[in-house]
Order: structure tokens, then sequence, then C-alpha cells
């Protein structure tokens, strides 16, 4: 069990090395959540982008001179590997990450650029594990685990001492959960310094390896799942964080990919933060019901980081846009006669919408012969205006379908 004078160590061993990431209040969340007062803990401002580089630095200032010219290995679906790349090549030591074949691309080129060697291998982040296990035997490299460390679990708790102060008459902190370093080294050092603190976790609904471990009151490993939320997407969590977690966390949660997505997209849009599907699902659980007694409760969202792929955000993004009734396909079968379409054009921007594509299909739709249909994909303010256009390009006597 890793203990407060640990996590309070490394505070001390770390130093002005690693961000003290600001707290500051939502407003905006605060009236979506119904708490009684919603701050933000903004790792995803960290120098790589999310609190991993807390554990990994505090875990690199305790190896010895003959570990650190072996050099280091990880495996990592990202953040690990650029916290640990980033502050090992500060301190010229040499390092390779093992990191999944389908890490996003902004993850594995930064990590390359703080100096590391990067592997990629396996379908997941338990198969980049094994095989940075392999390496680490051919080679004689030092293993650093991404969270089944003691001393990278007290690096990640230095964010708990920080709470402890910017916000100290808080009532719960949200926390996400993948291996469970973070929420270990954090519920730690805030239960151990106020135990009245709730501390809830929050895993990815695809591969909630955490919560079905805390469930069966033992270590489960599950099949391997895919997220939106790849830095939280741990077949089998650790061994030291399952024990600590069941001492600490008071309960745990699960979000599915659409509430992750949404949340994801919230954060960007009205609180002007790029988040990852891993920092995001704490708010995706508060914001869909999940944690009910967060009502009415001072409540710390840890936003645990903010390396993601700008092509999931466009989709994302998208989508988003898709279900708020902001951008929506119509199809309109009208009759096959020049200057149609001209009308229609003339008809939507009466409307107030905007033309984003057109596709003028004869061929290929069910529209009967001397009819067309037209698919035309459109920018509009919301659900009401999307039924106004459809009822006023019906009055027309045009047969007008959302596509869904």
């Amino acid at each position: 069990m890793v203990t407060l004078q640990q996590i309070e160590d490394a505070q001390q061993r770390i130093g002005d090395a690693v961000y003290r990431s600001p707290c500051p209040k939502s407003e905006q969340f605060k009236e979506l959540t119904d708490s009684a007062a919603l701050f933000c803990k903004l790792e995803n401002l960290q120098r790589t982008g999310a609190f991993k580089e807390r554990g990994a630095l505090n875990k690199l200032l305790t190896l010895t001179p003959d570990e650190r010219a072996r050099g280091i290995i990880a495996a990592s679906a990202g953040n690990h590997a650029q916290g640990l790349a980033y502050h090992a090549g500060r301190q010229g030591v040499n390092t390779t990450i093992v990191m999944p074949e389908r890490t996003p691309l902004i993850k594995a080129t930064r990590t390359r650029s703080y100096g590391a060697k990067v592997v990629l291998h396996g379908a997941n982040f338990d198969e980049a594990y094994a095989e940075a296990l392999r390496i680490q035997d051919r080679e004689n490299r030092v293993f650093i685990h991404p969270f089944n460390d003691p001393l990278v679990i007290a690096g990640q708790g230095t964010i708990g001492l920080e709470l402890l102060e910017q916000c100290p008459y808080m009532d719960m902190v949200v926390v996400p959960i993948g291996g469970g370093g973070l929420i270990s080294g954090v519920a730690c050092a805030l239960k151990e310094t106020n135990p009245r603190i709730k501390v809830i976790g929050v895993q990815a609904a695809a591969i909630a390896s955490m919560k079905a471990s805390v469930d069966a009151g033992k270590l489960v490993d599950l099949p391997a799942g895919t997220t939106i939320a790849d830095g939280i997407a741990v077949k089998r969590p650790g061994e030291y964080t399952y024990e600590m977690i069941r001492r600490y966390v008071d309960d745990i949660v699960t979000v599915d990919e659409e509430e992750i997505a949404n949340a994801i997209l919230l954060l960007l849009e009205r609180e002007k933060s790029v988040v990852e599907g891993a920092g995001a699902v704490g708010l995706a659980a508060l914001i869909n019901g999940k944690i009910p007694s967060a009502r009415g409760r001072k409540v710390v969202l840890l936003i645990s980081g903010g390396n993601i792929d700008v092509n999931l955000v466009s989709r994302i993004i998208e989508r988003g846009l898709v279900k708020d009734g902001r951008l929506v396909r119509l199809v309109v079968r009208m009759p096959d006669r020049p200057g149609m379409l001209a009308r229609l054009t003339a008809e939507i921007a009466q409307a107030g919408a905007n033309v984003v594509e057109i596709y003028h299909n004869r061929a290929f739709s069910k529209a009967g012969l001397g009819e067309v249909a037209v698919e035309v994909t459109l920018e509009t303010r919301g659900r009401g205006h999307i039924e106004e256009l459809i009822g006023s390009l019906g009055q027309k006597g045009w047969q007008v379908a959302e596509e869904t």
C-alpha cells in the first residue's frame, strides 16, 4: 500500500518540474450537473498533455546510476509514454516505449519528439505490455509500469495534495480509472487527510476491468474492448491499485461511448478545453446522472488529459451537431423539371438554413419516373428549425424525409 508520507515525499522530490495545474470553478457545468459548485482540475494543461508525467518523473528520480545507464522501457497507450519520454530525455536516460498499433498519431509522434524510441505492437495495451516485457528481458532495461508501481502511484497522488490546497471545502472528487494508478494516489492523499471527501471512479463501459474486479472481489481479466477513451482501456488492473481502490474509493460507475463523445464536445464548446476521451468520462458520468449523490455538493472533476487525435475531434463534432439538430440531412422527392433544384435551394435559404452538401439523384433512388430525390445536408439552428423547414418544404407538395 502507498502511504500519505510517500505521496508527500513525491511532491518534495518532483518540486517545480511538473506544472501545478489550475482548478477553476465551472459555472456552465455546475448548472448541468445540479452540483453546489463544480471545479475542473485541468491536468490536460501539463507539458505533455496529461497527469502521467507526475508518476513517471517520481519513478525516474529514484533510479540508481546503474539503472539509468541500462535505460528504461515502458508500455503505454500514449500519456505515460509522453510523460516518461519527456522527463527521461531531459535527464539523458535512453528510453524505449511500446505502444498499441492503434495509438492516436498525436501520441506516438510526440513521444518520438521527446527522444524516445517508439515500438508499435499489438491491438491493445496488454499486447503492447507483453512485448515491452520481452524487450526488457532481451535488452536488460528497467521497466517502468504505467500504474502498478508504488512510486508511480505516489507521483499521481500529488494531484490530491494540490486539490486539498486549491479546493479545501470539496465534498467529492470524480476521477477516471484505467489501471487505477491515478485514482489510487489521489484517493489516498484525500482520504488519509480528510476521510469525509467522497472519491468516485469512472470507467468506459466497453472495458470496465476495475469495476468488474471490485464487484467480483478479485482481479478480473476482460476481453479487449474498443473505446474512444483509449487512455483507460485496460483489460486487467494492477494488484497495488486494486487493493488501494478497495480501501479508499467509494464507488465506480461506467459511461458509454455516446456519453463520452458528448462530454468531449461539451468541454470543447462550453469550457474551451480540448480533452481526450479518458479525461471526459467524469463529466459524462455527472451530466448523465450516473452519480446522483453529486447533486448539491461541491464537486471536483479531474480532467486527466487532452491528447486527442484531431480527426477524432472532427468526427465527434459532426456527430454532436447531428445529435443537437444543428446538422441534418434531408431527402426531398420532387418533380424532375428544369428549375426545381433552384426552387429548392431558394426555399432553404428563405427558411434560414445553410446548404453544406447537395446530391441530385435520379438513377439510384426510390423516386418514380418523372421525379428526382435530392439529398441535402444543411446547417440549422436546432430541432425546432428542422421541423419548420420540413413543414415549409412539405407545403410545396414535395415529400421530405430526414435521414438518421
